[in-house]
């Protein structure tokens, strides 16, 4: 029973050192980064080359499940499966521990890939990172095995001496470690050695804790530069302020939707694991490509002299689900699109311009396309600069960003904007357009129920039904209710706002005791009611009539 019980401690503390070197090497790569980018490390690096690789209809998945905790999700699972694959690495290294040690380098490797193959990608200075810190975690690893205590079978390490009862132990090959010698200290899985190993191990744990620390302050110095940069920043008075909103255009019911959704409360779905935070004085964004005569470079303080516009506007995620909560409405200041492409020497193709295709590309290597021809056609799409009167949030593309009233935000809304390419769609496919994303994507004339809430009670008599409708570009034209599948009811509409943006809407219910289905459709004002087709966002945005289920008494 000793013997077994001293076996299971060596396994247990050879797998904790895989453990610690897996920590070593992370930190170690946390600490390189800061020489190179943040992006580069090998968590951010593998997440994005997972996010890239995932399957369309599982990223559908993870929002719907996680919602905008879907990247930490994300990050947690890789640092999971690391942790098991380490500490099988450390398991191995009882007998193999050049073998366990080659395990560490090779993920690595794979961590250098998968930095050096992302959009976003500088080089191979990527690479250097995951690589570095592997050479460290295999260090350790190597180093921490030959310290675990030899057990009574005979030892650690490469083919260490193996024997049966009644028989002499195996001659190891000349190629293999040479067995631990029989030093008191390491006779047993417990003493000296054990203790030699704990700490070894622990010495480690706090180096590797330092350097990871350390790390993380120096990224934070970029960063506090970068809040810096935002901090400084003054936007102008817009030339063109936003129409005064008219009265009653909210309705303030409790559980409602405000019409203008608090910066705080605004939905995020990107891609980026590390949110970039860029320095506004450093900030280009080119524009050029096919039919382009006048090629143009701007920095940000070009940009703030040009002609300001400020919009209320509504932007939905493809994402959002029927009923969802992807939708938001803000007022954005910036400058307009279409002014900039013209003074380029852009033409939409109806007025014999060449390209059909704007293709936006952000610092993180996000690809958008946008139709010509809708960025031209007279709506309000702009380079953002600011949102609910401030600079950009980071999080929502500080410094500038793509905005284009009533197309889905993966064909419209580019964050971190740094590249204005004119092309074609049939030269060149987008990000999520290679992931069979539709390539135009207008936005769903859409509804939702706020209040009340799913699975709600509520008492006989009176009850207040409410939500929000949308159709940017379009407008609400009218809102309808109905109950268990019975006639329509049309609802009161909000004074109506400016045509990009959303419309509340409520509804007087008699209710009466019992469980009900309540469900809701908006029309908009090109005559089009939203289909009672259920389809999920794939390949263009979901569709059917939003339901909440109530209880009576």
């Amino acid at each position: 029973m000793k013997q077994r019980n001293g076996e299971l401690g060596r396994r247990a503390l050879a797998s904790s050192g895989g453990l610690v070197a897996g920590y070593a090497a992370l930190a170690v790569a946390e600490l390189v980064s800061v020489a190179v980018r943040p992006e580069a490390s090998p968590v951010t690096a593998v997440g994005g080359a997972v996010i890239d690789r995932t399957p369309a209809a599982v990223k559908d998945w993870a929002i719907r499940q996680f919602g905008t905790d879907d990247k930490l999700v994300l990050q947690l699972g890789i640092l999971g499966v690391l942790a098991v694959l380490a500490g099988v690495l450390g398991l191995l290294g009882l007998r193999y521990r050049r073998s366990a040690s080659a395990g560490v380098l090779l993920f690595g490797v794979a961590g250098a890939v998968a930095a050096t193959g992302r959009p976003d990608t500088v080089g191979a200075v990527d690479a250097v990172p995951s690589l570095v810190g592997a050479v460290a975690g295999a260090g350790v690893l190597y180093v921490l095995l030959a310290r675990l205590p030899v057990g009574a079978g005979g030892g650690t390490g490469q083919g260490a001496g193996r024997k049966t009862e009644g028989s002499e132990p195996e001659r190891e090959p000349e190629s293999a470690e040479p067995e631990r010698s029989s030093e008191p200290e390491r006779s047993s899985g417990s003493g000296p050695g054990r203790r030699g190993f704990l700490m070894a191990a622990g010495a480690v744990t706090a180096v590797s804790t330092g350097a990871g620390l350390w790390g993380r302050r120096l990224n934070a110095s970029a960063s506090v530069d970068a809040e810096a940069s935002r901090a400084a920043v003054a936007l102008p008075a817009p030339d063109s302020p936003a129409p005064r909103l008219p009265r009653g255009v909210d309705l303030k019911l409790p559980g409602l939707t405000p019409y203008r959704t608090p910066t705080r409360d605004f939905y995020r779905v990107d891609t980026a694991l590390t949110v970039p935070r860029l320095d506004a004085g450093r900030w280009r964004l080119r524009i050029h490509g096919k039919g382009v005569r006048n090629p143009l470079t701007l920095d940000f303080d070009a940009l703030l002299r040009r002609r300001l516009i400020e919009r209320d506007a509504t932007m939905t995620c493809v994402s959002n689900e029927v009923g969802g909560p992807y939708v938001g409405s803000a007022r954005w200041l910036g400058v307009p699109l279409a002014e900039v492409l013209r003074e380029a020497g852009v033409r939409p193709p109806s007025q014999g311009g060449r390209a059909d295709q704007l293709v936006a590309r952000s610092v993180d290597g996000m690809t958008l396309g946008t139709p010509v021809e809708t960025v031209m056609d007279g709506r309000d799409a702009m380079l953002v600069v600011g949102m609910n009167g401030e600079p950009l949030p980071f999080e929502h593309g500080f410094p500038v960003r793509m905005l284009v009233p009533g197309l889905y935000g993966y064909v419209s809304a580019c964050k971190w904007l740094q590249d204005l390419e004119l092309t074609t769609f049939a030269a060149y496919d987008t990000y999520w357009v290679e992931r069979k994303w539709a390539r135009k994507a207008p936005i769903k004339t859409e509804s939702r129920i706020d209040t009340p809430r799913p699975f709600a009670s509520l008492k006989a008599g009176s009850v207040t039904v409410a939500g929000v409708a949308w159709a940017q570009h379009k407008g609400i034209e009218r809102v309808e209710v109905r109950v268990d599948d019975g006639g329509w009811h049309e609802a009161e509409l909000a004074a109506q706002g400016p045509v990009d943006t959303w419309r509340q809407w409520m509804w007087r219910w008699p209710a009466k005791p019992g469980t009900h289905t309540l469900q809701v459709r908006a029309t908009d004002r090109t005559g089009a009611t939203q289909t009672s087709a259920r389809a999920r966002p794939i390949p263009d945005g979901a569709s059917g009539h939003h339901s909440v289920v109530v209880t009576v008494t």
